[in-house]
């Protein structure tokens, strides 16, 4: 288990030629519809971007991001979040190159 200040990365080990994504956007956490897709689209290309060995990854939101009241994104939030799931793909691309070492 991975954690950053909104997210929780849980892993695991495959025997598949390939990584696989699973991501849960709570409605209490990210009120607006708006809010949990750009999140949601926003880890799925991460994702993609990002060479992992063959695990199963499932990225959940832990901390809420914002209120019904404010914005339902911003270009602050956008960037936290990006820099946010960036770290936690990286830990993962990095763990897997130091046990290869």
């Amino acid at each position: 288990m991975y954690r950053t200040a909104h997210f929780v990365l849980y892993t695991r080990k495959t025997e598949l030629p390939h990584a696989r994504l699973g991501v849960v956007v709570a409605k209490r956490l990210a009120p607006r519809a708006v809010t949990r897709n750009t999140i949601k689209r926003m880890t799925r290309e991460l994702f993609r971007q990002t060479a992992l060995p063959s695990i199963d990854c499932v990225v959940r939101l832990s901390q809420p991001v914002n209120t019904k009241t404010a914005p339902a994104t911003s270009a602050g939030l956008r960037v936290l979040l990006r820099e946010e799931l960036t770290r936690l793909f990286d830990s993962q691309r990095l763990r897997t190159s130091e046990a290869n070492a």
